[in-house]
């Protein structure tokens, strides 16, 4: 087959593509703005494939999405473009709304276009996949799961953003035939993740006895989901999804923030002799900070339906993908200083001044 998969440089992008060349014949054109988040090097191992290809292209700019999804004629869009911080999305809203409204806009647009002059064969074996988040879902309380039927209820910039867009996707799939499926995932985490989100800032501060910063009472509560995981999942469902039909995708793994900071902690323990100066153990680096605005106090995901209706239920536990997670971080510093060499250098955003 052939796919393109949008914000394929990014952290769960680059993991898909990974996923396509080293198990599969299907060729892949990856689409991707190079946004401070987009970076090429994760995809290093397979670069050199010639069923690998890539265009620097903004989502926004329709016209070129147009072209390219005519000249490379595929089966599949994943569609995984997005800017995806909330608290980048407290900052500057207006960011999000123009990648995540507009540019999603724009590949329906150019897909529908594509999808009305493709043969009636080809018509049938096609599918626009929108990758989207379980933050559109709010806040759950302290018992249940969001299933695909829950409401949303988004209640930052960036959820709110994503749920627009799944809504758009559906649209054009109940207006205007467009083959679509929607997944919604909950928090990733593994190797080549931007170091503004929890597991690899914590590691890295850690690194150099930097404060590790708990919003709040740090109580907050995540299903945690291995990257890897996350890729052979949104494969299976762009292959093998029914149109128009939703798809939760969770790690069975809820577990508070606090304690996700206090397990890379103990891992470093371990794998650290000359710690930092000063420091004995690396939770003593713990710090509390003013929570984030607006912050959902438990997220969970129940995956019975994609388990049931398509066979996929993830391989790693929290735990083995956890020290994967931190091993990899300490065998690759220099990736972790290359995409630092930008603006960001790990300071705390989304404070509303």
């Amino acid at each position: 087959m052939k796919i393109i998969v949008t914000g394929g440089a990014g952290f769960i992008g680059s993991a898909v593509i990974r996923e396509i060349i080293a198990n599969s014949q299907d060729e892949v054109l990856n689409i991707d703005a190079l946004t401070y988040a987009g970076n090429l090097e994760n995809l290093e191992t397979i670069s050199s494939s010639e069923r690998y290809q890539f265009e620097q292209i903004d989502i926004c700019n329709l016209e070129l999405i147009k072209a390219s999804i005519d000249r490379f004629q595929p089966d599949i869009i994943m569609h995984l473009a997005a800017e995806s911080h909330v608290d980048r999305s407290i900052e500057n809203p207006g960011a999000f709304i123009q990648t995540n409204v507009i540019g999603t806009y724009n590949l329906l647009a150019a897909a529908l276009d594509y999808y009305t002059q493709l043969p009636e064969q080809k018509k049938s074996a096609f599918i626009f996949h929108h990758i989207s988040t379980d933050e559109v879902y709010g806040s759950l309380g302290s018992e249940g799961l969001f299933t695909e039927d829950t409401p949303y209820d988004p209640n930052s910039p960036y959820s709110a953003s994503k749920a627009s867009s799944d809504h758009l996707v559906r649209a054009w799939h109940t207006t205007f035939g467009l083959p679509t499926i929607v997944t919604n995932c909950s928090n990733n985490y593994g190797p080549h993740h931007f170091p503004e989100k929890l597991v690899p800032l914590m590691i890295l501060n850690a690194l150099e006895g930097k404060p590790l910063p708990i919003y709040g009472d740090g109580l907050q509560i995540r299903d945690w989901l291995y990257v890897e995981d996350h890729a052979r999942a949104l494969l299976v469902a762009a292959k093998n999804g029914v149109p128009g039909q939703t798809y939760n995708i969770g790690g069975h793994n809820e577990i508070a923030n606090i304690d996700v900071v206090k397990q890379i902690c103990t891992i470093l323990d371990t794998k650290i002799q000359n710690k930092p100066d000063g420091i004995n153990r690396f939770e003593e680096l713990i710090t509390f900070v003013q929570d984030r605005p607006g912050h959902d106090v438990r997220y969970a995901i129940d995956a019975t339906k994609i388990h049931k209706e398509l066979n996929w239920q993830p391989v790693e536990t929290f735990e083995s993908g956890i020290q994967k997670t931190v091993s990899w971080y300490l065998d690759n510093q220099q990736w972790c200083q290359n995409v630092q060499s930008g603006n960001y250098q790990r300071e705390r955003l989304g404070v509303i001044k």
